[in-house]
């Protein structure tokens, strides 16, 4: 052990800190636990207590020099214990978006002894909010604070410099806050976003990409009855904000689109929003540029980087699906025109699904269907035992006149988000105004639903058998192109967030947060150079590598140092893990099995 005495281990942690201008005070917590209190020079970081962090591995001719060592966050009460891959924690302290220091610890620690994470930030690599997949244990009783200690502006620069030091974050609570929570979900365009989509050791070849993406901001499915709708343009103006460079280029672009193939109703619907007022459930404008920028960000890495498609690249090595809406059809667009700037109509080929899940032709599943309507049982129930909600909608319903049921129905939550988002004031009757107070109930009662959802299991069990045919065919896809086949090299279905909810779900995906506007969940396929015939995959959530949070590769890091999950693993959860809760060895069985 590195040091037998607390104290000497406290000291000597203080004064490497404070070698590297950090201030540091220790607090004790019940007697049992620390709290460190950090003052971090010229950074605004997210505040957290313990990261679980999934970092990447050195790549030849990027800026990785050093690895994030995958580590696993524990927490047990009071209690929260790092468990490291090569024994050492690896301190990066990022300052002016350079390494200036890297800090080893030993890993053993006396007992009793709760050591901090900071944040592991790699230099133009790591996603800036890798905080938000933190369990929600890890949140108390322990905090960590990061304060600057020269101001910091709201724009994200220092006072004495235009350089810009960190993209303008919003700060992590330390427990449920459903105003910050609503604006992750609003996902308005603002910074630059950093992902870790195409990191992978040198030697090793991208084959494939499968995009999973949720449409971009909508105008609302529901109105709030006697009450005026938000006042919001889907009109397309390059002027006003959000805005992209490319946006009067994609205009023009969708303009020209007769010649694509556009499977049965796609081809009558717009290809892009126009109208002034929008319509229920129309993209608007910050829809399209949140795709727009998904699109370049994704182009950057796989076309400019790793060239998984050529200039003179096929319509056979394009998959492209979407559901019959206009919202998922126009983030598609969005999205392909800035990854495949200019692309050739005539090799578009846009498949029709007309399922939200994807189950195209295997959507025959009973028992998926028992599992949704127990799960909404348990909805229910929820809800009628918040009180706190059901006064909240009993004030509603006085304000704009009509009876509670009503309003119930009516989902006011998804309006709502509509004028958070799009910054627009909260409608008024004659009675009075719905407030920030109504919208914080049922957006923390919808946040605490979700919670409840993870615990009870029921919509696990629905996830699994709606996700099948579509991960299915997601494997069956990676399969052939394992086996050299050259077809589908790229594929994107857009889709709702029905759709990515339940495959995060089914993959053991439990920390993540519902999918936000314009969400992207992404496979990538990489081939071993150095052994050509071993593949693997990736997967990523809004940028962040999940890979080993997946239920079928959580362990396998600790046996392997190889960055990725076996290709073969993903397929045995697909054709066999996956029927395993119930009792059975097929979908078909699956879906006919009753519980016992």
């Amino acid at each position: 052990m590195l040091f037998r005495n607390r104290f000497l281990f406290l000291l000597a942690l203080a004064a490497l800190l404070a070698f590297l201008s950090l201030s540091l005070q220790f607090f004790a917590v019940d007697g049992r636990g620390l709290v460190a209190r950090i003052t971090l020079p010229e950074q605004k970081l997210p505040s957290a207590l313990c990261l679980q962090c999934r970092g990447t591995r050195d790549t030849e001719g990027s800026s990785v020099k050093q690895a994030a060592y995958v580590c696993e966050t524990l927490c047990a009460g009071l209690a929260c214990w790092i468990r490291c891959q090569l024994n050492v924690l690896h301190f990066l302290i990022l300052r002016r978006g350079r390494h200036i220091s890297s800090l080893h610890f030993a890993k053993q620690l006396e007992k009793g002894l709760f050591l901090i994470v900071i944040v592991i930030l790699q230099d133009d690599v790591v996603a800036v909010d890798p905080l938000r997949y933190l369990p929600s244990c890890c949140w108390s009783p322990l905090s960590l604070h990061l304060i600057p200690v020269n101001p910091v502006r709201e724009d994200g620069l220092n006072p004495k410099s235009r350089k810009r030091i960190m993209p303008d974050l919003l700060t992590e609570p330390p427990a449920i806050d459903p105003v910050y929570e609503a604006r992750v979900y609003c996902n308005i365009p603002t910074v630059a976003e950093r992902s870790m989509e195409g990191h992978a050791p040198h030697y090793f070849k991208l084959v494939s990409v499968q995009v999973l993406i949720r449409h971009g901001d909508r105008y609302p499915l529901y109105a709030i009855p006697k009450t005026k709708r938000p006042d919001i343009d889907c009109m397309l103006l390059p002027s006003r904000k959000p805005s992209h460079p490319q946006l009067e280029a994609f205009i023009k672009h969708m303009s020209k689109g007769s010649a694509a193939q556009m499977d049965g109703s796609l081809s009558s619907l717009p290809r892009y929003p126009s109208h002034s007022l929008c319509e229920m459930g129309e993209l608007t404008q910050t829809g399209v540029v949140q795709h727009l920028r998904n699109g370049q960000l994704l182009r950057e890495i796989y076309i400019n980087k790793h060239k998984l498609l050529l200039s003179d690249w096929t319509a056979k090595q394009l998959y492209l699906e979407t559901t019959g809406k206009s919202r998922t059809l126009q983030s598609a667009l969005a999205l392909l025109y800035t990854f495949l700037p200019d692309f050739d109509w005539k090799k578009i080929n846009m498949r029709h699904q007309w399922s939200t899940i994807f189950c195209s032709g295997s959507c025959d599943c009973p028992m998926r269907n028992h599992y949704l309507e127990e799960e909404q049982r348990r909805q229910y129930s929820l809800r009628v035992k918040n009180n706190d909600l059901e006064k909240i909608y009993v004030d509603m319903a006085k304000i704009v006149g009509i009876p509670t049921r009503q309003l119930r129905a009516s989902n006011p939550i998804d309006s709502l988000l509509c004028y958070f988002c799009h910054n627009v004031s909260f409608p008024c009757t004659k009675t009075g105004c719905i407030g920030m107070e109504h919208f914080k109930v049922i957006k923390r009662h919808q946040l605490e639903d979700e919670r409840e959802r993870q615990e009870k299991k029921l919509y696990f069990l629905y996830a699994l058998l709606a996700t099948h045919p579509l991960l299915n065919q997601t494997v069956n896809r990676l399969q052939r192109i394992a086996e050299g086949k050259k077809d589908e090299v790229f594929v994107l279905y857009s889709a709702h967030d029905v759709t990515l909810s339940p495959v995060l779900s089914a993959l053991g995906i439990t920390e993540a947060r519902f999918p936000r506007f314009a969400a992207r969940l992404v496979f990538e396929l990489w081939q071993d150079g150095k052994r050509p015939k071993e593949h693997f995959i990736r997967i990523l959530y809004n940028g962040v590598d999940v890979t080993f949070q997946t239920s079928f590769c959580k362990d396998y890091y600790k046996r392997s140092i190889k960055p990725m999950c076996p290709l073969e693993k993903f397929v045995n959860f697909v054709k066999r893990d996956m029927f395993l809760i119930f009792n059975s060895t097929s979908y078909y069985d699956a879906c006919r099995r009753r519980p016992l």
